[in-house]
């Protein structure tokens, strides 16, 4: 349906760095962070909007490559703690751990009743040519939309960029160069962005009735990736799941979630959920997810590893620091990874 918008809805932007908010420096050519001020400046046409927009910044703000869990929780808190006095929220955000900021927020925010929209750009806001300038308006625009009823017509942590908004911890950076630089390739779109903005109301996540906003600051960073590759040697392997102070591993592996049959490299990943490591599967395709379809996926699953199913890298990593933080054991880990909590699995 046409977006609908709250009349004087209040909408607070969190700009936390990102090429959004960047100048170039006249001496140097390089971008650097310039005044939040001089980037609302840049976009009279927000005044135009019946909102009461207010700001605030990360100080100094970062780029997206220096995002981290504690920045998380910097954000997490803003939220929280202006939560019954803003109708939606948006953050600007560099682009290249946006999914993963994405992700986290969604696992942190439980039982969001309120747009958490993310946005930025690939060029400045200042700049001719900028995507900067519509992320923001159809951002702040799809932060204060309704339904019918009056109600958040987003109620969840969502990535806006370009034409679509997409639920965040289904996105992925897919380009450096395109303005539709963020695809959800196992989920539909929530909006699709032309003349009009057209919510896809059944892709919406709605939260459990009933249950008032959570917010958990924990996050455990005793997580690693390892990416299988043809070659990779059984010691090698067993020198990363033996990594010192590491306690979940998310393993990207071929096609529906395959691995090498060597029994060696089965004995090595099953020592090392033995040993209290949790190992969840996730595929490095874009598409799909794992499947037990072939016996080099189900032969995992028989070592103790946990299908990831169609959950992007991102999701995953930042879904195992959220359990991990959680303080849950062995078995509640696995059952809490099965289950979308947020929408981030199918």
């Amino acid at each position: 349906m046409p977006i609908i918008s709250k009349p004087h809805a209040r909408i607070l932007l969190v700009y936390t760095g990102g090429t959004i908010g960047m100048i170039e420096n006249p001496q140097t050519g390089a971008l650097q962070p310039f005044d939040f001020s001089h980037l609302i400046d840049n976009v009279p046409k927000l005044e135009k909007l019946d909102y009461r927009i207010d700001n605030i910044s990360f100080d100094p703000p970062i780029d997206s490559s220096d995002m981290n869990p504690d920045r998380w929780v910097e954000i997490a808190r803003v939220i929280k703690e202006r939560y019954d006095r803003y109708d939606g929220f948006v953050i600007l955000h560099g682009t290249d751990t946006m999914a993963y900021t994405a992700s986290a927020l969604s696992f942190m925010l439980e039982n969001l009743r309120k747009p958490v929209i993310i946005t930025g750009s690939q060029l400045p806001i200042g700049e001719v040519r900028t995507d900067g300038e519509e992320n923001l308006i159809t951002a702040v625009q799809i932060a204060a939309a309704v339904n019918p009823a009056g109600e958040p017509m987003v109620q969840e942590v969502a990535i806006l960029f370009e034409n679509y908004l997409w639920r965040g911890n289904r996105s992925t950076k897919m380009s450096a160069e395109g303005f539709n630089a963020f695809k959800s390739n196992n989920y539909p779109p929530l909006a699709k962005i032309g003349l009009d903005i057209h919510f896809n109301e059944n892709a919406l996540f709605r939260p459990k009735p009933g249950e008032d906003l959570k917010v958990h600051y924990r996050l455990d960073t005793s997580v690693m990736f390892v990416d299988l590759f043809p070659g990779i040697r059984p010691s090698t392997l067993s020198h990363l799941l033996a990594t010192p102070g590491i306690k979940g591993v998310v393993m990207r592996t071929y096609g529906a979630g395959n691995a090498p049959t060597d029994p060696l490299f089965h004995n090595i990943v099953r020592q090392a959920v033995e040993r209290g490591l949790t190992i969840v599967n996730v595929t490095q395709c874009v598409n799909g997810g794992v499947q037990k379809r072939y016996v080099a996926g189900d032969k995992l699953a028989g070592a103790g590893v946990i299908s990831g199913r169609d959950s992007t890298a991102e999701a995953a990593i930042t879904k195992m620091m959220f359990l991990l933080g959680c303080g849950l054991e062995s078995h509640a880990l696995h059952e809490s990874f099965d289950q979308p909590l947020r929408g981030e699995i199918s």
